[in-house]
């Protein structure tokens, strides 16, 4: 681990921060008038998901944490818990649902994912930051509307609801954002 200054926290670093790891979500550096400059750091607690508003003189300093990262393999959902394979040991691993929040989601059977690890325990996972899924369910077109004016409502094959524009139909394969839930273009 390497020790940084408060003022040259980053969004993105994972920290250490009262015994606690933290990924720092956002960063204001501000120079009062009167008295040294301060980073204000809004970030998350990577074990149990609180999150909190620090103010970090240049005098202060942090650990920050260097994450390791391993190529896993999703396998399916049992319950609450999604089981993954180590993609080198073929070793199995359940981890609760809530560890993926919304993305989880989008999770497909045999879909490569990356987890971090912190002394050897998974405390996120990232998945591919686009996925291909088919429209069950589009409104139909309101006539008289133009194709860029407005986006209509559509369910994936997952549940998930994303907005498409008029001309995507049912039954169509797209692309999707799965961090912002987007319709990002037609699948080839």
């Amino acid at each position: 681990m390497a020790k940084i200054s408060g003022v040259d926290i980053r969004p993105g670093n994972i920290i250490e921060y009262e015994k606690g790891i933290w990924k720092v979500a956002k960063t204001q550096h501000t120079q009062p008038g009167k008295g040294g400059a301060f980073m204000q750091v809004e970030m998350k607690n990577l074990i149990d998901g609180r999150k909190n508003n620090v103010r970090f003189r240049s005098a202060d300093t942090v650990e920050k944490v260097r994450l390791d990262t391993k190529d896993f393999q999703y396998l399916y959902a049992e319950g609450d818990s999604l089981v993954f394979m180590d993609k080198d040991t073929y070793e199995q691993i359940n981890l609760e649902r809530d560890l993926l929040g919304d993305a989880a989601d989008f999770l497909q059977d045999g879909m490569d994912v990356v987890l971090e690890l912190w002394d050897e325990r998974p405390i996120s996972v990232d998945l591919p930051e686009q996925v291909e899924a088919t429209i069950v369910e589009a409104d139909a077109v309101v006539k008289g509307q133009t194709a860029s004016s407005s986006y209509k409502p559509a369910i994936l094959d997952n549940g998930v609801r994303v907005m498409v524009p008029p001309h995507i139909e049912s039954g169509t394969r797209i692309v999707v954002d799965v961090y912002e839930r987007s319709y990002l273009r037609k699948a080839d």
